[in-house]
């Protein structure tokens, strides 16, 4: 008897869970469209995770200009971007709507906006004189140079 009543109270395991909303329409702000999305998307988050050890472990100078350092920089940084913008286009599907399913379009706006200003930091750190993307992060742990004026 007991054991019927804990059947009845307790949701059987094997009922499948919600599908996830996907995008329907294909705007050209809309990163989540489709499989050919998720697929670029998977793709980027195994390059970066390859890619970015191998970038800050190789011997580029973080001082002064490297060619392969402001090509390799600028790879990893449209990828950073590409990677977070359609990121954060499945995180507008899957949210936004529970909110307010007209603040959709805006959402994905801003999130193509954050995503284009972070490209464009990200490759003038790539293609700067003070080491690029490596420099820029590995200054963060180093004393600024005291420049003495006479």
């Amino acid at each position: 008897m007991m054991r019927s009543i804990l059947a009845q109270r307790i949701k059987p395991l094997t009922s499948a869970p919600a599908l996830r909303q996907k995008s329907t329409s294909s705007s050209p702000i809309q990163g989540d469209a489709g499989n050919i999305a998720t697929h670029i998307h998977h793709k980027m988050t195994t390059f970066l995770s390859v890619a970015t050890p191998i970038y800050f472990l190789a011997p580029f100078p973080s001082e002064g200009s490297s060619t392969l350092n402001s090509i390799f920089g600028t790879l990893l940084a449209v990828n950073i971007s590409a990677h977070s913008w359609i990121g954060m286009n499945y995180v507008v599907t899957d949210y936004v709507p529970k909110v307010n399913k007209a603040m959709v379009g805006p959402a994905r706006v801003v999130t193509a906006a954050i995503s284009g200003v972070t490209l464009l930091g990200l490759v003038k750190l790539a293609v700067n004189d003070h080491g690029g993307i490596k420099g820029a992060i590995t200054s963060l742990w180093n004393k600024p140079d005291k420049k003495e004026e006479k």
